[in-house]
């Protein structure tokens, strides 16, 4: 389904290599996805995706949060940048640190984060690692809005990769990896239809298509 979209302007915080901020450029560049990215912004001065925005002439910032004395200070800091840059969606792309109350209720159902894991199963660090050693089927990954528990907010969109009895942390977070790429475009280009709606704990999709049928199961019933 495609429908009319404004192309939202949006902010990509990062703290590391930025593959999803990548994901993000692309989809942008290839007219998949409806938005502007406004602004790039690291807590890392050494973060590659800062490389990544120079390449594509985006706006990029770093902001040290151990130049502030609290999270919230930190995250004020944050809030007005965003807010400087006319932002509306903001979306967390590896952006290691827990945000504060002042950030989510500045920006409230106006925050996605990407997690490597089918939520609320592995939630927090190491959620590939989580997996492995539990002896999963499935795993896959999530993009939810934040709210002010980790890795608790309502769920936007999941992807499902299977999950092998030999497999390491770093397969399957390979895996996963190339699945985060296709649904986080995805998860922002339903907001900028405006088919997202959120009602408690869950998200509704406007025109979802409904396949009830649908089943995947591993190992497979024949060989």
């Amino acid at each position: 389904m495609r429908v009319m979209a404004r192309r939202v302007p949006i902010a990509v915080l990062i703290s590391g290599s930025g593959t999803n901020l990548q994901a993000i450029i692309d989809a942008i560049e290839a007219k998949s996805l409806d938005a502007e990215i406004r602004l790039v912004l690291s807590n890392r001065g050494d973060a590659y995706g800062l490389a990544r925005a120079k390449r594509h002439g985006l706006r990029s910032e770093t902001l040290d949060h151990r130049q502030f004395r609290t999270r919230e200070e930190f995250d004020s800091r944050v809030v007005d940048l965003l807010g400087g840059a006319g932002v509306e969606l903001v979306c967390l792309a590896g952006f290691m640190r827990l945000i504060s109350p002042v950030f989510v209720k500045a920006y409230s159902n106006r925050i996605m984060n990407i997690h490597p894991a089918l939520l609320p199963a592995f939630p927090g660090l190491h959620a590939q690692r989580q997996a492995v050693a539990y002896g999963v089927r499935f795993a896959g990954c999530t993009v939810h809005f934040v709210n002010e528990e980790c890795d608790q907010g309502p769920i936007i969109i999941q992807a499902v990769v299977p999950s092998f009895p030999d497999d390491t942390e770093d397969s399957l977070a390979a895996r996963i990896l190339a699945q985060e790429h296709v649904i986080y475009p995805r998860a922002i280009q339903l907001y900028s239809e405006g088919r997202l709606r959120v009602d408690g704990r869950r998200v509704f999709v406007d025109g979802l298509r409904r396949e009830p049928e649908q089943a995947v199961i591993q190992p497979a019933l024949k060989e």
